[in-house]
């Protein structure tokens, strides 16, 4: 069965996103092709350019915070990105370890839901870049919520009905996806 990771990317004080990751996973608590799981970055208290010089191809420096341990755990399971509006402090940690780790991200899906003023497509842009570089097929399906439809005076999430078959949608596509890689991530 594949495990897929529901990944809380936001650490931004006053953030939706743990909210929104919680409304993501109770549809997928109704699922039975996947166990799944939710991952706040929050949790890990990673740095944010910290390090005291960047990663360079083939120059990886040693992590210098030890929440970067959640690398590990994001990448067994990572078939769905929740990246809510800002991604960078996973982000930069991804390029921390990008070479030392860029096996474990290969061949795997991802999906993503995200929020802001433009349903946070802007973050997931980039996002797609990074999981490209990584080997990470990330899927067409895409939850993008409005802060000024699916937010009540922007801050208490109540999403449209809508949505769900969105959220299904990316389950679908994820699951899909993440199954057909599996050959190649067991070689």
């Amino acid at each position: 069965m594949l495990k897929i990771a529901i990944v809380v990317g936001s650490t931004r004080p006053g953030r939706k996103a743990d909210t929104v990751a919680h409304w993501v996973y109770g549809f997928a608590k109704q699922r039975s092709d996947a166990e799944y799981e939710i991952v706040d970055i929050a949790d890990f208290n990673l740095p944010l350019l910290d390090e005291p010089i960047p990663p360079l191809d083939g120059q990886v420096p040693p992590p210098t915070h030890p929440g970067l341990g959640c690398q590990e755990r994001v990448v067994r399971r990572l078939h769905l990105r929740y990246p809510g509006v800002q991604p960078r402090p996973f982000g930069h940690a991804e390029k921390r370890h990008r070479l030392s780790l860029i096996k474990e991200w290969n061949d795997k899906a991802a999906g993503f839901v995200s929020y802001g003023s433009a349903g946070g497509v802007r973050a997931v842009e980039q996002l797609r870049l990074v999981m490209g570089e990584l080997k990470v097929a990330d899927v067409r399906a895409q939850v993008m919520l409005s802060l000024f439809q699916d937010f009540e005076s922007f801050t208490t999430f109540k999403p449209g009905p809508h949505h769900e078959r969105l959220v299904q949608a990316l389950f679908d596509e994820v699951t899909a996806w993440g199954g057909a890689l599996k050959t190649l991530r067991e070689k």
